[in-house]
């Protein structure tokens, strides 16, 4: 590996300059939809350069995934009865049960109960959305009163709020607004709901809109699989589209734009272009999604993807008050192992940060991100130019935990959260009611989706789930990308750094009902996959 300085004869300067000059025309940048990150400029799968296009494997491992899926769950037989309702919740286990997960099935066993609904913005597929309530939200109508009966230490809400044990969710691309506080056991308690029924007026804004344990059995049951709905969008275009797959591009398109292949930075640097599903079986497929990841883009700022930082800006780094947080606990410990890699390595090749200024090429590859990925965008923090070694590894660090270990943190537990429909419904097919003590439990089975958009919805979060064969996991390379041994040892000390993860996580799971294990190293892929 070197850096252009190391390059001394014009032949070496002269390769080094043709690469990227070819790489530039290969790897252009389009705007895919406005206000969005650009994207590479490609039509089609087809039309991608050979060096970014997904292994045949890869391809062929989902189809065949899916229709392993499709074969197992026995849910052909359903694909043709688009509009056909299920007859009760029992129905859903027709198409569930053929595929036995452990976790999924407590998910289905459980998720009616309130604890359930808490814990999942913890450690479920989506659990990023949660920050400690500092200030009670104007926008929420809420009193103590309303509430009191899921209060349990004889504080008021205000008090509650004060002292730090409220949590509310951050729906800002949804019209639901739920507020949790910590019980006596640590679990998450929902207080208030809202699932926004004046639909299509930007708020909530009916007396039925606003659920609180007060309210009938199941007014308070259907106004939380309206908050799991918003959740399943939010999570599949914002957190998984947006935050990881189109983030993941751009820092792919800049690198082959800008890094040639004997630059370290490209050698560690691990990136590939992933695609999403977002429109056959979910209510925000087709246009919707546009606007949810136009409205998003303003929250996705270079901080946000600081693991540590974004974890504590939204005021949930204390163990102490938020004993449960795997999510949190994992993700930190695999950020500081990716980042002591990150500074190792930046110290073989940068001896000083009088380096890291002169490296022209580096500085281009940041500049390619800011400029095009982040459309220019002061708000967004991403920085135009990188001066200091320290910098420039918690940078590295934010490219590869974002396209490895934040991917792996939302996609793979897609299976057991999502599988049993009525936790996660792809799409709502009536409003919510506009008044309260109206909800029956048939209203409630004809709002979930309808059989084949089920069992569309089940035949792809389990192959979206699923790893391949010949998966690579953080932290292996196979190919001998670099020779000089100072880097081999960083390698090395990076594998025993995650292997000691490994081992604290598989400790940490025993025997536990609700294992968490989507951030331990050996099921994090090297990179974004689909």
């Amino acid at each position: 590996a070197k850096l252009p300085r190391d390059d001394k004869t014009q032949i070496l300067k002269q390769h080094r300059r043709k690469e990227l000059e070819t790489r530039q025309k290969m790897y252009r940048w389009k705007e895919w939809h406005p206000g969005f990150p650009l994207s590479i400029d490609a039509h089609s799968h087809s039309d991608l350069p050979r060096d970014i296009q997904f292994d045949n494997e890869k391809g062929v491992d989902f189809i065949l995934n899916y229709s392993k899926a499709m074969e197992n769950l026995y849910v052909n037989r359903f694909m043709h009865m688009f509009q056909s309702s299920w007859s009760d919740f029992a129905d859903f286990e027709r198409i569930f049960v053929r595929i036995s997960n452990t976790i999924s099935e407590y998910v289905m066993q459980h998720w009616k109960e309130d604890f359930m609904f808490g814990y999942q913005f913890l450690n479920g597929c989506n659990p990023v959305l949660i920050r400690r309530c500092t200030e009670i939200p104007k926008k929420l109508p809420v009193t103590t009163d309303m509430v009191e009966c899921s209060l349990e230490r004889n504080l008021t809400l205000e008090e509650e709020v004060k002292v730090g044990l409220c949590m509310k969710l951050d729906f800002v691309c949804s019209f639901s607004y739920p507020l949790m506080s910590k019980s006596w056991s640590n679990c998450l308690q929902p207080h208030l709901l809202s699932s926004g029924c004046k639909a299509g007026h930007g708020k909530a804004s009916c007396s039925a809109d606003w659920q609180t344990l007060h309210d009938a059995t199941y007014d308070w049951l259907l106004a939380k699989i309206w908050v799991r709905s918003s959740d399943f969008h939010i999570h599949q275009t914002v957190t998984h589209l947006l935050r990881t797959h189109l983030v993941s591009e751009v820092f792919s398109i800049a690198m082959f734009r800008q890094l040639p292949a004997v630059h370290p930075l490209f050698k560690v640097g691990s990136c590939m272009k992933g695609f999403m599903w977002v429109k056959e079986a979910n209510a925000t497929g087709g246009g919707g999604h546009v606007q949810m990841v136009q409205k998003a883009m303003k929250d996705l700022t270079y901080s946000s993807l600081c693991f540590p930082e974004e974890i504590k800006a939204k005021g949930m780094d204390s163990k102490e008050d938020i004993p449960y947080y795997y999510y949190r606990d994992d993700g930190i410990k695999v950020w500081e192992a990716i980042k002591s890699f990150a500074e190792d390595v930046i110290h073989i090749y940068y001896e000083s940060d009088e380096v890291v200024c002169e490296d022209v090429e580096l500085q281009a590859f940041v500049k390619d991100i800011y400029v095009y990925g982040m459309r220019g965008v002061k708000a967004s923090g991403f920085p135009k130019m990188i001066r200091t070694r320290e910098k420039l590894a918690e940078y590295l660090t934010v490219v590869i935990f974002t396209t490895s270990a934040q991917h792996a943190s939302v996609n793979f537990g897609q299976y057991d959260w999502c599988s049993w429909i009525p936790n996660a419904p792809p799409t709502m097919r009536r409003p919510p009611p506009t008044e309260k003590g109206t909800t029956t439990i048939e209203q409630i089975v004809e709002s979930l989706p309808d059989r084949g958009r089920s069992c569309w919805h089940l035949g792809a979060v389990w192959a979206l789930s699923q790893f391949q064969d010949n998966e690579l996991f953080l932290g292996m390379y196979p190919d001998e990308h670099f020779v000089e041994k100072p880097v081999k040892e960083a390698m090395a000390k990076f594998r025993k750094n995650l292997d000691e993860i490994v081992n604290t996580i598989a400790e940490r799971n025993k025997n536990k009902k609700l294992p968490y294990y989507y951030l331990s190293p050996d099921r994090i892929p090297n990179s974004v996959a689909v």
